[in-house]
């Protein structure tokens, strides 16, 4: 099966959002893909927060099951990185310079998506964006397929 990984800082909201809704799409079409997530800087959100409760309200409203992501937040290592056939950050500006800084030969193996964190997007844009992003990815992985950068 193949991986798609979505990063982003904390591993408590954007990406655990995106990968929700890339399984869950995955799995009611058949596709042979699967969603992980991971953060770049996870002791930044506090242990005891597991899911951000836009993120949980977000999946709910929208019908699909939190089981679709991870039951907690994980730190981005480089195995990660390389068991992925799609990595997506969420947040270019945000994102670029820690992947540069941590790992900096998969700097240009991401694609970067543009989609910004709380308080400069709310939850309601954010969330839409993501989704929409994911959608995007779902149709170029079904069709003509997308630059995995490998």
């Amino acid at each position: 099966m193949d991986r798609v990984l979505f990063i982003c800082t904390g591993n408590y909201y954007r990406s655990r959002f995106a990968e929700a809704v890339f399984n869950h799409h995955a799995v009611s079409l058949g596709l042979p893909w699967r969603a992980f997530s991971r953060g770049l800087a996870i002791h930044l959100v506090p242990p005891e927060f597991l899911l951000s409760p836009h993120t949980h309200e977000h999946l709910v409203a929208r019908n699909m099951d939190v089981r679709h992501t991870s039951p907690d937040r994980r730190q981005l290592s480089e195995e990660d990185l390389g068991s992925a056939q799609v990595i997506v950050a969420l947040k270019d500006d945000e994102h670029r310079p820690m992947i540069r800084s941590k790992f900096p030969d998969w700097e240009d193996r991401v694609v970067y998506w543009d989609v910004g964190d709380q308080p400069d997007v709310t939850p309601d844009d954010g969330l839409a964006a993501i989704e929409k992003r994911v959608e995007d990815l779902i149709d170029d992985l079904r069709g003509v397929g997308i630059s995995t950068g490998r």
